[in-house]
């Protein structure tokens, strides 16, 4: 067989049954022929987002990969290559590489030496013989450790070669965790013990380590509050007592009004990286950093004393050493106690009410928001927003009740990336309703790959919140807006869509929203990419 065959059944015995590509490159046959799901999409970076969410549902059975050709296929690449690393995703990207004769002659795009900065590893085959050992190493990097990209580059001619069958002889890669210093569990627990006012603050690595029960249990053991990360979106079920609600740009008050008040935090499964898309801690106090990732150690926060290890097996170390007893001074913390959450933000959301509600025209976007809240099915739904407005009017005013129910981003906001995602989590869950919430900037980016979703038969529900404009933009473009009109963009996309073969649905009445809704989820339930575009007005996302 040749490499291509070759690493294409190393891919099958990895578990791989999706491959998303863009042509050409000699792994997508290669794939076809052993039954692998071959996905093309109209351009790159929406591959890589599709293997990207397809990654994150998998919780690491199984893995998105993507191939694409040399040169500009590499090049275009590179976007959806840093997203992912951005936002911590384990994905495999196979390009094709320039012929061995040139591949490292510049100007020549070498993506093993020039994606070195957005992936956990980057290799290359230039030998046939190298085959089985290299992806070896690439899926050992992917199963293993703080989760990232990997880039494996195949020389152009290689991929042609004769190569050793691996079938009998290439052994699966598998996964390890790792549980933290046993003296650290027994301090921290302590510590939460006998804190007056604590908080959790959940990231995604309670995601990836299944980690969702012994969060919960933890939580209501010490009767403590919990606010997620953007990432972390659905870690805790935000109709629970305890839930403070999403700690990401814009947040309810009640998430800063207790991390404000907070003695101790646990920032569990959380890189805390400074980012203009999160939450500050809390001066004064005491941080207990639990991360899989020894790297986030006081990277950007001081923090006092450090988890390091798998989420899981760090919250069933903290339950173990706080044994099976009722901590009695966790029962009585004033300030703590659901009653007190729910009052706060009972409070904010009625300062909300009129925007949730407007009957305005043109549509005011957090009433879409609003009523897509209170129809969808959240157990069988998954969601996910773009960046700019439709993050910050989104991550607050949508509550996830169960597990990767929400894909919740932002450490990088590279616009457009909300769709790949939606159509990679209906790949992984073909049963669930995915939805994507995005602007018409961001739509600009990628909305040629709707089409992509009508052709591969991924029955999506993109939502469209249209008004004409860059409106996060207005504030500090002012003098160009005046003058040139520089925030103003347009477009008919409910016809796009139609015209890709697709269901399309302008709207502009409020008292429309909930019917439009309603078709709209019926067409995916025919399988049919559905795309509800809601005229709106300017609003800008406040941090509240």
């Amino acid at each position: 067989m040749n490499v291509a065959q070759a690493i294409a059944r190393i891919l099958e015995a990895e578990g791989v049954e999706v491959l998303f590509a863009y042509p050409v490159n000699p792994l997508i046959e290669a794939a076809a022929e052993v039954d692998i799901r071959t996905i093309i999409v109209r351009q790159e970076r929406v591959g890589l987002h599709m293997a990207d969410a397809y990654s994150r549902l998998s919780s690491g059975d199984k893995l998105g990969v993507f191939c694409m050709q040399h040169g500009p296929g590499a090049e275009n690449a590179y976007g959806g290559v840093a997203q992912a690393y951005g936002e911590s995703v384990p994905l495999m990207v196979i390009p094709m590489g320039y012929p061995t004769r040139v591949m490292n002659v510049d100007p020549n795009f070498s993506s093993w030496r020039q994606m070195t900065g957005v992936a956990k590893l980057t290799d290359h085959i230039s030998d046939p013989k190298m085959v089985s050992e290299t992806m070896l190493r690439g899926f050992s990097a992917l199963r293993n450790g703080p989760p990232r990209p990997v880039v494996i580059e195949v020389a152009a001619d290689v991929f042609s070669q004769e190569a050793p069958d691996p079938t009998e002889s290439y052994v699966p890669t598998f996964s390890t965790r790792s549980a933290p210093d046993p003296e650290a569990i027994t301090t921290a627990a302590q510590l939460l013990a006998a804190a007056d006012n604590p908080v959790i603050y959940a990231g995604q690595g309670v995601h990836y380590a299944r980690a969702w029960d012994e969060l919960e249990e933890l939580a209501e053991k010490l009767h403590i509050p919990v606010t997620t990360t953007l990432a972390g979106k659905s870690t805790f079920p935000e109709d629970h007592p305890l839930s403070l609600g999403t700690a990401g740009r814009t947040v309810g008050k009640q998430v800063r009004q207790f991390l404000d008040g907070a003695d101790v935090v646990l920032a569990i499964g959380a890189s805390l990286t400074r980012t203009g898309f999160g939450q500050r801690m809390p001066s004064g106090a005491t941080i207990i950093h639990a991360t899989g990732n020894p790297g986030d150690i006081q990277k950007d926060v001081p923090v006092q004393h450090a988890l390091v290890g798998d989420a899981q097996l760090t919250l069933q170390g903290l339950l173990d050493a706080l044994g099976d007893d009722e901590n009695e001074r966790a029962s009585k913390r004033a300030g703590v106690t659901p009653g007190a959450i729910s009052s706060a933000r009972e409070s904010w959301l009625d300062e909300w009410a009129p925007k949730l509600t407007s009957t305005e025209t043109p549509i005011n976007p957090y009433r879409v928001v609003h009523e897509l809240d209170q129809l969808v099915d959240k157990d069988n739904c998954i969601v996910t927003h773009d960046a700019g407005s439709p993050r910050d009017q989104m991550t607050p005013f949508f509550s996830s009740t169960v597990p990767l129910s929400y894909l919740g981003w932002g450490k990088t906001t590279q616009l457009g990336y909300g769709l790949g995602l939606a159509m990679g989590a209906k790949i992984a869950h073909p049963d669930k309703l995915c939805i994507n919430v995005w602007g018409d900037a961001a739509i600009g980016f990628t909305g040629m790959d709707f089409e992509t979703a009508v052709r591969e038969r991924i029955p999506i529900l993109s939502i469209l919140l249209n008004n004409f404009s860059m409106a996060i933009e207005i504030p500090i473009m002012q003098v160009a807006q005046e003058k040139y009109g520089s925030t103003d963009i347009s477009g008919n996309y409910a016809d796009m869509a139609t015209a890709f073969g697709g269901y399309g649905e302008r709207v502009e009445d409020p008292e429309d929203i909930v019917a439009a809704l309603q078709r709209g989820i019926a067409k995916t339930e025919e399988g049919v990419p559905v795309l509800l575009e809601f005229i709106t007005s300017k609003e800008i996302a406040y941090s509240t």
